[in-house]
C-alpha cells in the first residue's frame, strides 16, 4: 500500500509537470476542471482497481499461507485406521489450493458440470470464472469508461493526433534553439561564406579593426584586405583562424576571447566583401595573390 501510494503520489506530480509545460502550446479546455484534476480522479478510481486486485491477490496468498501451515482436517465416521484405497479416495477428494483459487469444482463433482452437448465424443465443462478474473474484467471496464469520457467525451486529454501536434510544436521550438546554438558556436572547419552576415560584421570591424586595417579596410600598421593578396591565405576558413588565433610575431591580437565566434565569422564575410573595392591610399599587397577559383578546383 505504501508503494502504490508512493507510486500514485509521483505520477501525479509527473502529470502536473507534464501539463503545465504543454500550457504554453495547447489551450486547455475549459469545462469547470482542470485538466490535471481529471487525471488525478483518473489515476485515483484506477489505484482503487488496483487495490481491488491486490486484495484477491492477498487473500489468494492467505489461503495458500493457512493451508500450508494448518491443513483441512477431513473427519471419518469412526476413528479407526483407513485402508490404503479409502486413503486415495478419501484425499482425492480433498479440493486442492490450486482448485481453491481459480474456483474449480473436485472430479467427483464433474458430473454435475458437464455441458448436455458433446462434439466428437469430447465432453465440456462448465467450471465458474475465478474470482480473480472476474475482478479484473470489471476493473477494466470501469477503466475504459473513465478513459471515454476523459479523451472522447468530455475532451479533456489529448487524443493522439493532438498530442502529436503537440510534441512536433516541442520539437520545433527544440530545433530552433538547436539550429541557433549551432550558428553560435562556429569554427574554422565549419565557416562559410554568407552574406547575410555582413552588416553585422561592419559594425565588428569598426569597431575592433579600423584602427590597425582603416576604415574601409585600406591598410595602416596591418595590411591591405581590400587587394588579392594575403599573408596567411585568402580563404573564409583562412580569414576566420587570423581573427580567431591571430598573428602574435606581426602584431596581429587574438580575438577568440574577446569575440564570440558568431562575430568572427561576421566580420570575416564583411572582409572578403572588400575584395575588389579600391579605396583611397591602399597600402602596397602583402603576401601572396590568393586564387580562389584556383583553389576551387584544387579542391574538387
Amino acid at each position: 500500500m505504501l508503494l502504490l501510494a508512493t507510486a500514485f503520489g509521483s505520477f501525479a506530480q509527473e502529470a502536473a509537470a507534464v501539463a503545465e509545460e504543454t500550457k504554453a502550446v495547447i489551450p486547455e479546455p475549459s469545462l469547470g476542471i482542470s485538466t490535471t484534476e481529471l487525471l488525478i480522479i483518473t489515476l485515483l478510481v484506477f489505484s482503487i482497481i488496483l487495490l481491488f486486485v491486490a486484495i484477491t491477490l492477498y487473500n489468494g496468498f492467505k489461503i495458500i499461507y493457512q493451508e500450508s501451515i494448518n491443513p483441512t482436517p477431513y473427519k471419518t465416521k469412526e476413528d479407526r485406521r483407513l485402508e490404503y484405497e479409502e486413503w486415495v479416495k478419501l484425499n482425492g477428494e480433498k479440493p486442492s489450493i490450486w482448485n481453491k483459487l481459480l474456483s474449480l469444482k473436485p472430479l467427483s463433482a464433474e458430473k454435475d458440470l458437464e455441458i448436455p452437448h458433446t462434439y466428437d465424443g469430447i465432453k465440456e465443462l462448465n467450471n465458474p470464472v475465478p474470482a480473480w478474473f472476474n475482478v479484473l474484467f470489471y476493473g477494466t471496464l470501469i477503466f475504459a469508461a473513465g478513459y471515454l469520457y476523459y479523451y472522447h467525451i468530455g475532451e479533456h486529454g489529448e487524443r493522439q493526433d493532438d498530442e502529436y501536434k503537440t510534441e512536433m510544436a516541442k520539437a520545433d521550438i527544440a530545433k530552433q534553439k538547436f539550429l541557433a546554438k549551432s550558428a553560435s558556436s562556429v569554427d574554422e572547419n565549419s565557416v562559410k561564406i554568407d552574406p547575410s552576415q555582413i552588416a553585422v560584421g561592419k559594425g565588428v570591424f569598426d569597431a575592433n579593426c579600423v584602427a590597425c586595417h582603416g576604415q574601409n579596410g585600406e591598410g595602416l600598421v596591418g595590411p591591405n584586405l581590400t587587394d588579392e593578396f594575403w599573408l596567411h591565405g585568402g580563404s573564409v576558413k583562412d580569414v576566420f583562424k587570423v581573427v580567431k588565433y591571430g598573428v602574435p610575431e606581426k602584431g596581429m591580437v587574438s580575438w577568440e576571447k574577446n569575440m564570440s565566434s558568431a562575430n568572427i565569422s561576421a566580420v570575416t564575410n564583411y572582409i572578403l566583401s572588400l575584395q575588389g573595392s579600391k579605396p583611397a591610399n591602399p597600402k602596397a599587397p602583402q603576401g601572396e595573390k590568393y586564387d580562389a577559383a584556383a583553389e576551387e578546383v584544387v579542391a574538387n
